[in-house]
């Protein structure tokens, strides 16, 4: 998937994988993108999946993963094996299908990984459009705390609220650095605690 998301919080979400992820060697990064926050993860073993190749190729150049497969996130099953990695991480790439299909999508996440799967989504819909044809940008489902807690993950709240944000997550009022330092506190203070009201949501299960 490609990323467009200006002052969300790097650095707060890359240090809360790196605490979810400590106990993973091996990782399968769906929906990789050109710039996956991963490459700052510590991993014996990182490697990056997805659909969309300028994006696969750009990240190549960048070396972001050890190794890289073209395919499609909804058919994870016909490239890798049962629990062939310790974690399956997916950011930003669940909201790209339909309902059912992004259940279907959550259990193999679930069959190839033996430890954890991590998901980075949206809370609830937020509109989004592709930039170009087939770069897989549109949005077509919305995921909220209660769903995910109903399958079995544990949910923090993070981008901070989320009447903030847009779509790209893009923050909705400027100047834009300031209303990111307004979103960093209000993530720190109440919405990683508080999923509900935050702009995006960070879940993991332990398998």
């Amino acid at each position: 998937m490609h990323e467009t998301k200006p002052f969300s919080s790097p650095r707060t979400n890359i240090l809360e994988l790196r605490r979810i992820l400590s106990d993973c060697s091996s990782i399968l990064d769906v929906g990789c993108g050109r710039s996956s926050p991963l490459r700052f993860i510590s991993a014996d073993s990182l490697v990056g999946v997805d659909a969309y190749k300028q994006d696969m190729e750009e990240a190549k150049k960048l070396k972001t993963h050890d190794e890289f497969v073209l395919a499609d996130a909804g058919k994870l099953r016909g490239y890798f094996k049962p629990d062939q990695f310790d974690a399956c991480v997916a950011l930003d790439v669940i909201e790209h299908f339909a309902k059912e299909d992004g259940l279907r999508f959550l259990h193999d996440l679930e069959i190839i990984a033996r430890r954890k799967v991590v998901v980075f989504t949206p809370n609830g819909f937020l509109p989004q459009s592709s930039h170009e044809k087939g770069d897989y940008q549109e949005h077509l489902s919305g995921w909220e705390t209660g769903k995910m807690r109903e399958l079995g993950y544990r949910v923090i709240g993070l981008d901070g609220i989320k009447s903030l944000r847009a779509d790209h997550h893009q923050l909705r009022f400027r100047p834009a650095p300031i209303w990111a330092i307004v979103s960093w506190i209000s993530q720190k203070i109440w919405c990683r605690k508080h999923p509900d009201s935050a702009a995006a949501l960070l879940c993991w299960k332990e398998l």
